[in-house]
């Protein structure tokens, strides 16, 4: 079973990122050829090309910024594979690049390991927990950004849950244990379950191959609906999760509006085009003369709640008007 749906979301998923990559990487290297000698090397560290990023670019143009005359961006790109990180953040520091922009715990953690000078603007879930700042106020070292996840993300993500369907009781967390923050992030999410008198399983996979296993586990713990955790690599099998979670009966929310689209049934999370965006500010102050490590690290302040009510049909669920009253987005 599982082989033929990863050929079927395989099909999908490379035309996505083709698209976008294309997109993404087409504009700084056409403008190569004209870059002028002051122009600063960015680097940017992500797992996947999603549009979010864009609004990294739209940030540097608010300021003033042109591509190909003030910066031209290098970009490096995981899809799904975090052990590729290191690698790809190498790439960067041999360019060289004058800053580095990450996109998640894994990408910065990489970039800290090859560097301690080139300065990093990040996006990261729990930066003091994962270790990459010793404080949200004064961060430390060549790392500065922005917060992505709030401390109360997961305990949100299950009040949805259980709004959804009030008579759930349990409920399967689908969590990569070789990601930092995924581990702070299913600690979180105990303590939303405690609170909301729910049982909570965990089903960890950190690859295709264990994805069946981990879903017969929540079958077995006869779970109601499931948590799926911010992942590099969970974020790139959306498709694939989804499809298992449709074919298993469950119902889910995650922290990427992406796995929404994918075909989960809900997602909570940070815009992350509001905190690509607002890295842009970073790398402005950092230009000026900033050091990194001497500006604060600022928390999420906007947030967004998509449904995917195609997949509400599939499951056979009525989301309840409470909760269509309230998202930023419905997939029909």
């Amino acid at each position: 079973m599982l082989s033929s749906l990863r050929k079927r979301v395989d099909v999908r998923r490379r035309e996505f990122i083709t698209f976008l990559a294309g997109a993404a990487v087409a504009r700084p290297l056409s403008l190569r050829a004209e870059q002028s000698s002051r122009a600063r090397r960015i680097g940017v560290l992500v797992n996947e090309p999603w549009p979010a990023v864009e609004g990294f670019h739209v940030g540097l143009d608010e300021l003033g910024y042109s591509e190909g005359e003030d910066f031209l961006i290098e970009y490096r790109f995981a899809e799904g594979d975090a052990g590729r990180f290191p690698g790809l953040a190498a790439e960067l520091v041999g360019r060289p690049v004058d800053v580095i922009v990450t996109g998640g715990t894994p990408a910065t953690l990489a970039a800290l390991k090859v560097t301690s000078s080139i300065p990093i603007v990040m996006s990261a879930g729990d930066p003091v927990g994962a270790g990459l700042v010793a404080s949200l106020a004064r961060p430390g070292g060549n790392v500065t950004g922005l917060s992505s996840q709030t401390a109360g993300g997961e305990e949100k993500r299950l009040e949805l849950l259980k709004e959804l369907r009030p008579s759930l009781s349990r409920v399967a967390v689908l969590s990569n244990p070789t990601n930092p923050y995924s581990v702070i992030a299913v600690e979180r999410a105990r303590r939303g379950a405690a609170a909301l008198d729910l049982s909570l399983d965990v089903a960890e996979v950190s690859a295709v191959s264990e994805l069946d296993m981990a879903f017969r586990a929540m079958r077995e713990k006869s779970a109601d609906a499931a948590l799926v955790i911010a992942d590099p690599f969970l974020a790139h099998e959306r498709a694939l999760v989804a499809t298992l979670l449709v074919e298993h009966r469950l119902p889910s929310i995650s922290a990427y509006h992406e796995c929404a689209v994918a075909g989960g049934l809900m997602a909570y999370m940070t815009s992350y085009y509001d905190i690509f965006r607002r890295e842009a500010i970073f790398i402005d102050k950092i230009f000026e003369g900033a050091k990194p490590g001497d500006l604060p690290i600022e928390q999420a302040t906007k947030f967004e709640f998509v449904i995917n009510l195609k997949t509400a049909k599939a499951l056979g669920l009525d989301v309840p008007p409470s909760l269509l009253v309230h998202a930023n987005r419905l997939i029909e």
